[in-house]
């Protein structure tokens, strides 16, 4: 069977990434957030924190796919992403400072309750359904929380990235290793039908040199035959003679 020499990364799935479903659940998360506690027709901060939550999931979607044919495409949107979600956090963090509510921090109560539900909780599907009954304090430090996890995620993703780059280079070193891998596959496949034919010449010469050699042989044989033959119709022929003339 023959081997493929494959050049194109074999990304992870977007989907399947923890870090890209805890995005997508913060886009949401800040949506609702800014629909219930901010006012779209007077603080623009309504749009920059729905605009960074979605460019930071949006860009995770085209790093990963922008990855299968280049590592530094997929870095600079990951890290693009990465900008997003640090403005986001900014966002959750003026908020909580300029409206005078509670950061939830190692001393709070509810924090470790907190850091326990959303570090083991990444889908849309476990959050909600608290949308609208969380308050405005219990959103915000939520999605702080969910923006310092997606990029602390995002870091150690970039790298292992980082790391398949040293070892395995990019598109173009992916490329020649695949062409060279090739090329080398159907040398090796060449030299050993080369082989193949050299030990079958050698068999039919070995083959021919043997049939000459009883050939040969053969003649030998019947010439001594036929002259053997000859002598014995020879003496045959004389024994006649000598009994007629007795």
């Amino acid at each position: 069977m023959e081997k493929k020499y494959e050049f194109l990364r074999k990304s992870a799935n977007w989907k399947n990434l923890y870090f890209y479903q805890k995005a997508e659940t913060l886009y949401q998360l800040t949506f609702v957030f800014c629909e219930r506690f901010l006012n779209k027709h007077i603080d623009r901060t309504v749009d920059q924190m729905v605009q960074s939550a979605r460019s930071g999931k949006q860009n995770i979607v085209e790093g990963s796919e922008d990855g299968k044919t280049s590592t530094e495409m997929e870095v600079s949107l990951l890290n693009v992403a990465r900008s997003s979600i640090g403005e986001l956090k900014e966002d959750y963090k003026d908020f909580i400072t300029s409206r005078k509510i509670t950061l939830w921090n190692e001393n709070h109560p509810r924090f470790a309750n907190m850091q326990e539900f959303t570090k083991k909780n990444n889908s849309l599907e476990q959050y909600e359904d608290y949308f609208y009954k969380w308050t405005a304090e219990e959103m915000a430090n939520i999605g702080l929380t969910l923006c310092y996890q997606v990029d602390a995620m995002m870091f150690s993703y970039l790298k292992k990235l980082e790391s398949e780059f040293v070892s395995q280079g990019g598109i173009k070193e992916r490329m020649h290793a695949a062409r060279t891998g090739y090329r080398q596959e159907q040398d090796d496949k060449m030299k050993a039908l080369e082989k193949k034919v050299a030990e079958q010449e050698k068999t039919i010469n070995d083959y021919q040199e043997a049939n000459a050699q009883w050939q040969a042989k053969y003649e030998e044989l019947r010439q001594k035959a036929t002259e053997a033959y000859s002598d014995l119709r020879k003496q045959l022929a004389e024994a006649k003679k000598r009994l007629g003339e007795e």
